[in-house]
């Protein structure tokens, strides 16, 4: 058992409270990482959906970095004192995950939106001895310290800045592995991203490294859509001057003969039929959206050869593709460091209005101070 600090919800409309919890030692299979770092992904905001779909008190965050400060029992390939980069739990199998699928594993829901112990047993508790729920993504990495999995644990090199390195367990790896791995990208391709965020500008970046000649950014943000030229975009598009039929011809007059691929972030039913429409006819579009409202496709597109698909974490296996990332950083290709602002742990609310305001890209919270960390 140890004592540590985390973010805790405890209503969808209340407010992150930093409270002091106790965190029991981890159990087979299982580490305790001190965290460096832990970026606020979109997907965190599920916990404000109404009706607690992610039941509380729960502490969210499932982009952490640090480092493995304990380890539990039969634990191999990981030890104190590597340096870590967290990522989705899966249960390594089922027959997707043997497949190299971690993202459609079968057990995906249950090993990482639930928050939820799976024996029952609490694994953190409050001041009174309540639970507090830590299994967001097997992690809840908004805290001083997560309880994790070695499966959803990725070594990395301990001179990287952890502090930074957070975002790849999820957006960024979500954005890139769809170009990379879900769609394939390919020199001389072309792409339509729609949504010019986190995600969005990670596939944006991806696409330039593989070599595609056209590019083209849709955001209603027109400092995000600068941002996306600076990193490959060849053309951007402001959707609040277009209407979404409008997008589509604009990108098939783009392309010559519509965008071989596209990419939706937003789940905004409109701009997803916009991605469909904008495509040729053996095009592709990719979906990562999380949203609750029903699409409404022209069958006459899909029927003429257009593939529509949804896609989980970039179809990627992060102990392989997270370091190709950090390579790719290091050399100067993807520079997702500039999509970053980083705050305290306590300023969650703070970095939680940014984000929702867009006046940050991804925002990343540290806690404790930098010589804890």
């Amino acid at each position: 058992m140890r004592r540590i600090e985390a973010a805790v919800l405890r209503a969808a409309d209340g407010p992150y409270t930093v409270e002091p919890l106790d965190l029991a030692d981890p159990g087979p299979g299982e580490v305790v990482v001190r965290i460096a770092g832990a970026g606020f992904c979109h997907t965190d905001l599920m916990g404000r959906a109404p009706g607690d779909a992610v039941t509380k008190p729960v502490i969210l965050g499932h982009e952490g970095a640090g480092v493995v400060e304990a380890t539990g029992p039969g634990v191999s390939g990981i030890a104190e004192g590597d340096a870590v980069v967290l990522s989705f739990d899966s249960c390594g199998a089922c027959r997707n995950c043997r497949d190299a699928r971690p993202g459609n594993c079968g057990r995906m829901m249950e090993l990482n939106m639930a928050a939820v112990a799976l024996d029952g047993v609490p694994r953190a508790t409050d001041g009174e001895g309540r639970p507090v729920h830590n299994r967001w993504f097997g992690q809840s990495s908004f805290a001083t310290h997560a309880l994790a999995t070695v499966r959803n644990v990725v070594p990395v090199d301990r001179d990287l800045p952890l502090e930074l390195l957070g975002p790849l367990g999820c957006g960024m790896q979500t954005g890139a592995g769809s170009v990379f791995f879900s769609l394939g990208v390919r020199a001389g391709d072309s792409l339509a991203v729609f949504g010019a965020g986190a995600v969005g500008l990670a596939a944006v970046m991806a696409a330039r490294v593989a070599g595609a000649t056209t590019i083209i950014a849709v955001d209603l943000n027109a400092g995000r859509l600068d941002l996306a030229r600076e990193l490959g975009a060849t053309h951007t598009l402001n959707g609040s001057e277009i209407e979404p039929d409008g997008l589509a011809a604009r990108i098939r007059e783009l392309t010559g003969d519509g965008a071989q691929y596209s990419f939706d972030t937003t789940a905004v039913p409109e701009v997803v039929a916009a991605a469909v429409a904008c495509l040729r006819t053996t095009g592709v579009c990719g979906l990562v959206g999380v949203g609750g409202q029903e699409y409404r496709l022209d069958p006459t597109l899909l029927l003429m050869g257009r593939t529509v698909k949804g896609i989980i974490e970039g179809d990627a296996v992060p102990q392989t593709f997270i370091p190709r990332l950090v390579e790719l950083w290091r050399q100067g290709r993807f520079p997702y460091d500039r999509l970053i602002a980083t705050y305290p742990l306590d300023q969650i609310g703070r970095a939680e209005a940014d984000a929702l305001a867009g006046k940050v890209v991804k925002p990343v919270l540290l806690p404790g101070t930098r010589e804890e960390r």
